[in-house]
């Protein structure tokens, strides 16, 4: 709280609070006592896409809503506040005004009276109504005040937390002065798919203005929206709350009807780590089971026996002449060598990860940077869904996540969002090289696609029995799947949010499974500015601390801010947090303690995200040692 400013008015007691009937219609614009204004609107709600929504211009008395705005400049402290799902700056001991004691409610009589008429029954009445959504609760108030600035955003989500009814959002930017669309900080709508599964792209957004409301059934697996990010230096102020099923002793209350609800309705995050969702998700998280002959090959290096091998150099890497020289057309010499190999296998084993910068050799790297930085600067990157070609793809659903990628599998029956609901049945496994010959076929298409084929010609090197031969000698685990998939973050764009890693169900019961993903991340992404994390970008490992945190979200409680369920400050749950670079490989031996995100890409950001996505289910040579991991 700042320093009370010395002509605030001072509340003596509550019952200088109560407002009558009359004073509570006369604060509102007068439209919306009107009979008719109120059946078009019920109208105009029952008929919106993409689910039921509407707006109010001029929705409070002009002089009460500035005298708010003024308050909340002078007397209230924002914090800014940064997840996975967003960026935001949010009110301290304000973001529950209900929580309030007298002496802060004198210091903001006008906020206070705005959330008295707010949940006014006069005014919940209307509200109920023209949204047939029942009747509402006055005794639960939920009430929040969020400043959006430059760079601030909240991703896809659906509100479902506890007993909402209906979302509300009051908008209190500048009040003379027009709110434009190019400023970003637009409430988006998204259409579903199905339940559960909304598209990427939205179908409807609304640009705010001073004294505007906009508001939304909460209808689970349906009413999902996002804020988009404000890319201009001004202030987005704005006052959201929620509507909840009526409590015992008020009028429409159904005994039973608040803990059916809460049970039947699962909030967002609990959506994401559904596994009845896991057939939805492209791309999807299963990974190709590697052929017997190739397990047992990783198997036999790790148990060999070193007076075997016939040279020194092989002595050292396990590893033939020829396979080294195979290692050296993309990998840097220094770690082909005995020293360089011995180096990073030590590290491995004493943190379970590794951070290896410059992996690539000069020559590829350089050509690399080249063929991104021409796609950067040359091609126009498709920003919505429908606009995306082959061999590109979008990451689905936008709720869990949203970036382009190649996975090597044939994109005809997966070019729209629907396609893939339609063809979930359809399996075939990751072929870079088939991939590779499409993109190549003519020289117009190979002109077009060199990035593309330079990446591809990199995923397949992943792939090759050697790459992984040298994988297992860098971590002393056997592969008995891979997956891999290359990934364009876009700026303004793309994110994905903290999850738990997959484990294989088909392999768990392989001698020595550990439960554990070997996962590696090669960052090629070709401009700086990327250290701070101001523009996001950056790829994120946390400890999973909350079993009882995810179930509280879930419960009937009070909560600082409805969508906040992870955290990605710099206290001890963060366990390895790395910027957007150039030609580095990041390997984590992840569990599934440990969640793992990309922060939205900031529309600041000079060019996207690229990297190559990796990930194997391993083994143990000793099944007690697996345990013990």
């Amino acid at each position: 709280m700042k320093r009370k400013a010395p002509n605030t008015p001072v509340i003596q007691n509550a019952k200088q609070l109560a407002l009558e009937e009359d004073k509570v219609k006369s604060l509102f614009n007068q439209k919306i006592w009107d009979p008719e204004f109120r059946e078009q609107m019920k109208n105009d709600i029952a008929n919106s896409q993409p689910y039921n929504w509407g707006t109010i211009i001029d929705l409070v008395d002009d002089e009460l809503l500035r005298s708010v705005r003024k308050e909340i400049e002078n007397e209230v402290h924002f914090t800014r506040k940064e997840t996975d799902i967003y960026k935001i700056n949010q009110s301290g001991d304000l973001a529950n005004l209900s929580g309030l004691d007298w002496n802060d409610l004198s210091r903001l009589p006008n906020l206070y009276k705005l959330r008295q008429i707010m949940y006014s029954q006069q005014f919940r009445d209307f509200f109920a109504y023209i949204t047939g959504s029942g009747k509402l609760s006055g005794k639960k108030t939920d009430m929040s005040m969020q400043h959006y600035t430059k760079g601030c955003h909240l991703l896809t989500h659906d509100d479902v937390i506890g007993s909402r009814r209906i979302s509300f959002i009051l908008y209190l930017p500048e009040p003379d002065r027009k709110w434009k669309s190019h400023y970003g900080g637009g409430l988006r709508l998204f259409p579903s798919i199905k339940e559960n599964i909304p598209y990427s792209d939205p179908s409807a957004k609304l640009v705010p203005q001073f004294n505007q409301i906009a508001f939304f059934k909460v209808q689970p697996g349906f009413s999902f929206h996002d804020v988009e990010e404000v890319r201009v230096d001004k202030h987005r102020l704005s006052i959201q709350g929620w509507y909840h099923i009526p409590q015992e002793g008020e009028e429409g209350y159904v005994p039973g009807e608040e803990e059916a609800w809460i049970s039947q309705n699962i909030s967002t995050l609990a959506q994401l780590e559904s596994k009845t969702l896991q057939d939805f998700e492209f791309p999807n998280a299963e990974r190709d089971i590697l052929p017997f002959h190739q397990v047992k090959h990783y198997e036999n290096l790790l148990t060999t026996d070193e007076s075997e091998l016939e040279s020194e150099l092989v002595n050292a890497l396990k590893l033939t002449e020829r396979e080294i020289e195979f290692l050296a057309q993309y990998i840097s010499p220094e770690y082909l060598t005995k020293e360089g190999l011995a180096s990073l296998q030590s590290k491995f084993i004493e943190n379970s990860f590794l951070e290896i910068e410059s992996f690539l050799n000069d020559p590829k790297a350089d050509l690399l940077k080249k063929l991104i930085k021409h796609v950067e600067l040359e091609k126009e990157c498709p920003m919505e869904a429908k606009n995306v070609e082959a061999p590109w793809k979008t990451a689905t659903p936008s709720h869990k996540w949203r970036y382009l990628y190649i996975d090597g599998k044939p994109h005809e029956k997966f070019s729209t969002e629907e396609d893939m609901i339609e063809n979930l049945t359809y399996e075939e496994s990751a072929n870079f090289k088939w991939l590779k010959e499409t993109l190549i076929k003519d020289e117009k298409t190979r002109k077009e696609n060199e990035a593309e084929i330079a990446l591809v010609e990199l995923a397949q090197f992943f792939k090759s029995t050697v790459f992984k031969k040298y994988i297992a000698n860098l971590t002393l685990l056997c592969p008995l799947s891979e997956k891999i998939i290359i990934r364009r973050f876009r700026p303004g764009n793309d994110f994905t949010l903290a999850t738990q890693c997959h484990l294989s169900e088909i392999l768990k019961n392989v001698e020595g499974f550990v439960d554990a993903i070997l996962e590696g991340t090669l960052c090629l992404t070709p401009t700086g500015g990327w250290e701070s994390g101001e523009v996001g970008g950056y790829e994120l490992y946390m400890a999973d601390e909350g079993d009882v945190e995810r179930e509280d979200t879930q419960l009937e409680r009070d909560v600082e801010d409805a969508t906040v369920y992870r955290t990605d400050d710099t206290g001890d749950s963060v366990l390895l947090q790395r910027p957007a670079t150039w030609n580095s490989l990041v390997l984590v031996l992840r569990d599934q303690s440990v969640l793992e995100f990309v922060k939205y890409i900031n529309m600041s950001a000079e060019s996207s995200r690229w990297d190559l996505k990796l990930q194997w289910d391993i083994k143990s040579m000793d099944a007690d040692e697996s345990d013990e991991e």
